[in-house]
Parts: structure tokens; sequence; C-alpha cells
């Protein structure tokens, strides 16, 4: 189903409030890391609170250290951001706080249902506390939170390019834990000096226990790294992929498994993969029919929301307005969830949008 909003007047079409529209749509994410979804004022009070070793304790001061301000564009640059923040996952209230928070923030942005991604090693390692207590940490909260908001929730674990020998133990929590939200893995980190070849029997192993796969590829690396990653790893979505548009063959791989991209337009623009927001290919792979999805990454370090993100896509990525709840309803299509639970959330949102969508044009 393809929808069609706002009055056409002279080939334009004109909507009531853009940014209060975008707001106001049920919308849902599937690319959200939790380790970079962390308020700055709690961090500042997680710093005071435990003496975390910091160049500051001030939340102005510490936003260049832990969010993109004025930084020139760069891949390795942004995954450094996160090195500095394993430092404050400093106790179990700690963890369980931003985990609570980062659905509180997804859920006041209207987000729907949200797939958020975390990785034990970093919540763990620094402070000591096995990957199992902090999974679990998680877990509690993203309920808790799921109680106190209209929002659903389901966890995938991430697994770190430079830390393969953490991936069986990661995929063994994930598996462990689906009957409480965790419905897959993800690869994730600099794909540039670490190759995803060291990752194939975890993921196969993962896969055959009902987990499912989504990879990071063609974000900094080669538009070769989708293919691997479908054919090596049996990954059912991409993250990000936006270099596919180097490789037609690529392109045609992804619209023929109709394999989903989950894109994020500020991240890409920030980590330097594009040059300029008009030169994201999100349309354009819309347009040839791969489905394509539109999505936070980092919230906190990227300074952004989800509204931000549609609204950005349609100002700098030039895609139209009428075909955002169909990139919506792609990535109801894509969760990763059962096949009763999917329907049920594709038709919540095609009951939602037929719902809504009449009262954004003018009057």
């Amino acid at each position: 189903m393809v929808y069609t909003i706002g009055l056409k007047e002279k080939g334009n079409i004109k909507l009531r409030n853009l940014r209060g529209i975008i707001f106001n749509m049920p919308k849902i994410d599937l690319h959200r890391h939790l380790e970079g979804s962390l308020r700055l004022s709690t961090l500042s009070e997680i710093a005071h609170q435990h003496g975390v070793d910091l160049p500051s304790w001030s939340p102005e001061e510490l936003r260049p250290f832990v969010q993109v301000v004025d930084d020139t564009p760069d891949f390795h640059g942004f995954l450094a951001k996160f090195k500095l923040l394993r430092r404050f996952y400093s106790s179990r209230e700690a963890v369980m706080r931003v985990a609570y928070e980062a659905v509180a923030d997804a859920a006041e942005d209207n987000i729907r249902y949200l797939e958020l991604r975390f990785n034990p090693v970093a919540l763990a390692l620094n402070q000591g506390f096995s990957f199992e207590e902090v999974a679990d940490w998680v877990i509690q909260a993203t309920q808790q939170a799921q109680v106190d908001y209209p929002i659903q929730v389901r966890l995938i674990v991430q697994i770190g390019r430079h830390e393969p020998q953490y991936a069986h133990h990661l995929a063994e929590i994930a598996a462990a834990n689906r009957d409480r939200g965790m419905v897959g893995i993800d690869l994730a980190g600099d794909e540039v000096n670490y190759p995803s070849s060291k990752f194939t029997e975890v993921f196969h192993w993962a896969k055959k226990q009902g987990l499912h796969i989504t990879v990071h590829a063609a974000e900094a690396g080669p538009a070769s790294h989708i293919r691997e990653a479908i054919e090596k790893l049996g990954a059912e979505r991409i993250g990000h992929g936006v270099r596919a548009r180097e490789d037609l063959a690529i392109m045609d791989l992804l619209k023929k498994h109709q394999i989903t991209l989950e894109m994020c337009p500020t991240s890409n623009l920030q980590t330097g993969i594009i040059p300029r927001l008009h030169n994201h290919p999100l349309f354009a792979f819309y347009q040839i029919g791969i489905p394509v999805t539109i999505n936070t990454d980092d919230p906190s370090i990227c300074n952004t929301t989800l509204t931000d993100e549609f609204e950005v896509a349609i100002n700098g990525a030039n895609v139209p307005f009428r075909v955002l709840p169909q990139m919506v309803l792609n990535a109801a299509q894509a969760a990763f969830l059962p096949k009763p639970e999917k329907a049920r959330l594709i038709e919540w949102f095609e009951k939602a949008f037929e719902k809504s969508m009449a009262s954004f044009v003018h009057d």
C-alpha cells in the first residue's frame, strides 16, 4: 500500500506544519545503538556520582567528547566517541537507567516499535561485570519502559568486529534470552580494518538457534561487504549499505532478495560516508525497489531524533514526504518478529496511517 499525503498544487505537495506532522507520525526505528543513546544530562550525573575520570563533568564541556559538534566528518573519529562512553556503565543502576531512558526517549518521539541493539562487552568490560549480568539489566529496564510507555521493544545483541573472541559467548546470550525479547545479533564496528570472515561460524550457529541477522556493511567499507554479509553471514538486513550505490550487481542483489537497508542519513554525513546530504542514495534505492528504512543510529552522538531524520530525509536527501509512510511500513515488514506478530504490527501501522494521514492536508 502506498500513501499519498497532501494537496497537489502546481505539481508540489503542500503540507501544514511539516515538523509537527512528522513528529506525530507513528514511527519505527530498526537501527539504534543503546551506547549511542545516552542523555548528556545523565552522563554528567553518572560522572558526578561515580567519579568517572573525564576531561570535564560539565554537560556542555563534556558534549564535544561524546557528541558530534563541529567535528570534521570522519568514520574512525565517530567510532572513537564510543570508547569514552564505556566509562559510564559504572553500576547496575547506571546500565538500567541508560537502557530505560533510551526507550523512553524513543517513545517520546512517537516511535511505536524499536529494535534496540547493545554490546554487552561495552557495558560490562570496564567495570568487571559479566556479560550475562548486563544483558539481564538491559532486559529488565526495557521491559519496565514498555510498561510505562506506548512502545514495543525488541533487543539485538551487537558483536564488535574488533572483538571476535567474545562473539560466540554473545550469541549464546542472545539465544538464551529469545523468550525475553532478544531477537537477533548484529556485526558492527570498524569494517575497514576488521573483516567479517572470523564470524561466519558464529553467525551460522546463531541462525540455527532461531536468531535473526543484521550486519553493518558498505558503510565505510566497499559494496562487496554486502554480498559477504548476505551470503556468508546470512544477513536479512544491512546496516547502512550506503556504498551499494557503487556496484550495480550489489543493488540487484538487494532488490532481488528484498534485503532491507537500515539507513541513517545524519550519521552517514557525520562519518564522512557521504559528502553532503543531497548525495545520500536513500530515495534512489527506494525508486529502484530496494526496501529502505530511516533510522537514528546513535541519537545522542549524532544529536538527532527520528523526527529529525525524517525531516533531514525530506529537506536534505530529497525524499518526497508522500513516501515516508511506505518507508515506515518497510520497517514493519522487516521487523525481527514471528510472522503473526509482524502481521499485527503491519496492520496496526496501516490502520494508523489510514486514520491520521487525511488530517495532514491543507483545509
